[in-house]
């Protein structure tokens, strides 16, 4: 049988949970309850849905010129900041960086909201990698960043070689590996080599000077001056989010590449050289092996060997193909698949899958009181992700989050000494409430997750070894020892029999309207499941 068959083995909650687990960030347990029904064939469709273009980020600071406030000329609380000018004319600098800075932080605030959003679908998931394969760096200029978001939204499920030729002439992505600077005068090589290198087809073992076995540094050379041409516009233009390209800048005539690229010549085109350019590397060999192993390392297994490379990566590749580079039907057949199913590897939780499991996978939601809380608490949010080193639009270098690319400890990069008491110290403090300080700044967060509305779903919830069962099982990928289920019992109910924690719930399940009661089971649960969220087990997916 194919390691890429379709599944065909038992459905249950675990099955649903393992898939969800990897295709969204922080499946709550009503989503995996509603996989169960759907079945395979189901979750898959459902995971897959069209979803509609997401409203744009909005003001969230409230009008006014104190401290705690900031006039946007064009722009009202709660309006979107797109219908402001990209670089707003203010009196002085430092208000016009106040506003940049406000917005920037609404994106990132907007961005964490809409995974909240996306309910039981793929979409952002698939949108953070290739946030991930398609790195820029913070341009200063929200508006920017927010065109560079949408185009990778756009096509998170669509077409990789159209992605590819997009992204090329996006203004995020000519500021940050230099194609604005790129002339026939001085031919700057950053792009060309990260678009073979890291976008398309990899670097291959070096077999010779200047030759990498998938292109050589002379295919660096002449794709720089196909690509020669393009610059930003003035800020002040109205049309200065779309690139502009100068005949004056490019280099005419054809350009010659290597074996690799069958000796083709790219031929004088202008402003559409770029896409003929970008066609021919998506004619080589590795371009679809190159994506189906980012994609098998972010939804799979890091550890790519020779069998994984014969049985997995090259049939998975041969879809990418056949489907003409259209990604969602590699995907959906890797997620469908005996092998992704019986493929027994934990995947260590990436920060914004571990802070959504303890929020929205527990049933948070945002506040829903005015943008400000709303936003604020989406902010809060992203920054623990950030300090936890995966901030969104803040990678460490071109080549993306470490976790994902760089050996032997891939995602292991996750819990280093550094991260790993910062994870179990915001997850506790998620469900317990505590202080926590994110950078140099110290915050008091509240218990925010229901544990009450969590427990009181659980059938015979009365019984502490039912009650700490069903939780691991939301909670974790494997059932938990007769030995864990007694410490966490002890925390519970500490040094007293079962009946104690019966009696208890059973009253309060009578009169739920007992604040002494209600806040006395809600802090047993809390000194409970704040532990359980630190066990080793609630850090894989």
């Amino acid at each position: 049988m194919s390691y890429l068959s379709t599944y065909n083995g038992s459905w249950s909650y675990s099955e649903a949970r393992h898939l969800l687990s990897r295709a969204v960030f922080g499946p709550s347990n009503d989503m995996i309850d509603e996989a169960v029904g759907l079945g395979l064939t189901g979750t898959i469709e459902k995971l897959f849905e069209e979803l509609p273009t997401p409203g744009p980020p909005l003001k969230n600071v409230p009008d006014g010129i104190d401290r705690n406030s900031i006039d946007d000329p064009g722009v009202k609380f709660g309006e979107t900041w797109l219908n402001g000018k990209p670089f707003p004319e203010v009196e002085t600098q430092m208000l016009r960086n106040r506003i940049l800075r406000y917005r920037a932080l609404s994106l990132y605030s907007w961005t964490f909201l809409e995974m909240y959003k996306s309910g039981m679908n793929i979409r952002d998931k698939m949108f953070v990698f290739w946030h991930n394969h398609f790195v820029v760096g913070q341009t200063q200029i929200p508006h920017m960043e927010y065109n560079y978001q949408n185009l990778l939204r756009k096509h998170a499920l669509g077409n990789f070689r159209q992605l590819t030729k997009d992204i090329t002439i996006d203004t995020s992505m000519l500021v940050y590996l230099s194609g604005n600077e790129n002339s026939n005068r001085a031919p700057n090589e950053n792009y060309s080599r990260e678009l073979l290198e890291l976008f398309t087809i990899g670097k291959g073992e070096l077999v010779g000077p200047g030759d990498y076995s998938n292109y050589t540094e002379e295919d660096v050379i002449e794709m720089a001056k196909v690509l020669t041409g393009w610059r930003l516009r003035n800020v002040l233009d109205e049309n200065f989010l779309e690139p502009l390209f100068l005949p004056s800048r490019h280099t005419i005539g054809s350009k010659a590449l290597s074996k690799y690229f069958g000796n083709v010549m790219i031929q004088e085109n202008g402003p559409d050289e770029y896409k003929d350019l970008i066609d021919v590397i998506f004619q080589h060999p590795e371009c679809a092996k190159f994506i189906s192993r980012k994609l098998y390392r972010w939804f799979v297994n890091w550890d790519i060997n020779e069998d994984i490379e014969k049985n997995v990566i090259e049939p998975l590749a041969a879809v990418v193909r056949d489907n003409n580079y259209e990604i969602a039907p590699a995907v959906r057949v890797l997620l469908s698949s005996e092998h992704f199913f019986e493929q027994t590897a934990c995947m260590i939780k990436s920060p914004i899958d571990l802070v959504l499991s303890v929020t929205r996978g527990m049933g948070v939601d945002p506040p829903q009181n005015s943008v400000k809380e709303e936003y604020d608490y989406a902010i809060a949010l992203y920054s623990l992700c950030a300090e936890l080193e995966q901030g969104l639009y803040q990678h460490p270098d071109v080549a993306g989050w470490k976790a994902y690319y760089q050996e032997p400890l891939y995602y292991k990069t996750w819990i280093n000494n550094l991260l790993l008491p910062k994870r179990f110290d915001y997850a506790k403090a998620l469900i317990a409430g505590g202080t926590l300080m994110i950078g140099n700044n110290k915050y008091q967060i509240p218990p925010i997750v229901p544990v009450l509305e969590i427990v009181t779903k659980i059938d015979n919830a009365g019984s502490p070894d039912i009650l700490i069962n069903e939780l691991a099982k939301r909670f974790y990928n494997y059932p938990i020892s007769e030995e864990q289920v007694a410490y966490l019992k002890n925390i519970l109910i500490p040094g007293l029999p079962d009946y104690e924690w019966t009696v208890e719930y059973n009253l309060f399940l009578e009169n739920p309207n007992d604040i002494n009661l209600a806040l006395s089971v809600d802090s047993k649960l809390r000194s409970m499941i704040s532990v359980m969220v630190q066990m080793s087990e609630f850090q894989i997916i």
